[in-house]
């Protein structure tokens, strides 16, 4: 088992409420030059979960089940922030209020731009929440790290996950299950960001044959995938060798340079972390959550 300072870890309770749906209230321009007005960032999203595709919907930016924030009118200031730094993919929620009191979700992971924390609730208990129903966080995760492999940094990962990932050490290398390889080139918007402790970036949709090639339109949410020549320790660039580890948290987009959005947990600058293919490394099965779909 893989040693961490886990019992040194600082937990928090935060507090948050389900944002209402954004939209900008005007056309957008695809990639292929189409205007369209669709679904996208906010709301309790019923009909779609963890597991679930990341590809196909009639949406742009999509976030599964719940997305959470502390003020909607302060998205990059407190409380938001800490909200957004803090909770970290894997971590349990609660629903504190209302009709839905209660029920119990899983932190998928935070969303760049709509500075929105996703959280995964079975439909059942979507449909009984309202807007102004509280909804609690149990944040623990950030700043874990593992006490052999000091190269390795770790972001947004919450203990329980980490031991769920099926990680195996081989050759004083970590081999980690990923659904999906995505070649440095394919990365998009998100790049050049400060540091990963909140938000994202995209997997870019623009070339077909890459699409197809890797394997890009049968990507998940919840999907655990690998940045090839990415290096996320102090923020998001191209670094031959490196590898990062990230989390599929939000749908595919129409925008030239976006697309599904990952939220890293890994991070290497060297080739320290091997990835292999694992189509079951994904948060529904490794936590044992039902979906609507299958791949």
């Amino acid at each position: 088992m893989l040693k961490t300072n886990e019992k040194w870890i600082v937990e928090f309770i935060l507090q948050c409420t389900a944002g209402m749906p954004k939209t900008s209230g005007n056309w957008k321009v695809s990639r292929d030059g189409k205007p369209f007005i669709l679904p996208g960032i906010g709301g309790v999203t019923l009909n779609i979960q963890v597991g679930d595709p990341a590809c196909g919907w009639a949406g742009d930016h999509v976030e599964p089940g719940v997305s959470c924030t502390a003020d909607t009118n302060k998205p990059f200031e407190h409380p938001n922030l800490p909200l957004q730094v803090f909770s970290c993919v894997g971590n349990r929620a609660l629903v504190a209020s209302g009709k839905a009191e209660g029920a119990e979700g899983l932190v998928l992971g935070h969303h760049g731009g709509s500075e929105h924390v996703i959280v995964d609730f079975p439909r059942e208990s979507k449909e009984k929440l309202t807007y102004d129903d509280k909804i609690l966080i149990f944040a623990r995760g950030q700043g874990l790290a593992l006490e052999d492999y000091p190269d390795i940094s770790l972001f947004n990962l919450d203990p329980g996950l980490l031991k769920k990932m099926q990680i195996k050490e081989k050759g004083g290398r970590l081999q980690v299950p990923v659904t999906t390889r995505v070649p440095a080139a394919a990365m998009g918007s998100g790049i050049g960001a400060a540091h990963v402790a909140k938000g994202d970036y995209d997997i870019t949709l623009g070339d077909p044959e890459t699409v197809q090639e890797y394997g890009f339109d049968k990507i998940r949410f919840g999907d655990i995938v690998a940045l090839l020549d990415h290096d996320n320790r102090f923020g998001r660039d191209y670094h031959q060798g490196a590898i990062s580890i990230g989390v599929v948290v939000h749908s595919d987009c129409k925008l030239a340079g976006h697309g599904p959005g990952v939220t890293t947990l890994m991070t290497c600058a060297s080739p320290l972390i091997e990835p292999v293919i694992d189509p079951q490394a994904n948060l529904a099965d490794l936590f044992g959550i039902g979906t609507q779909y299958k791949k």
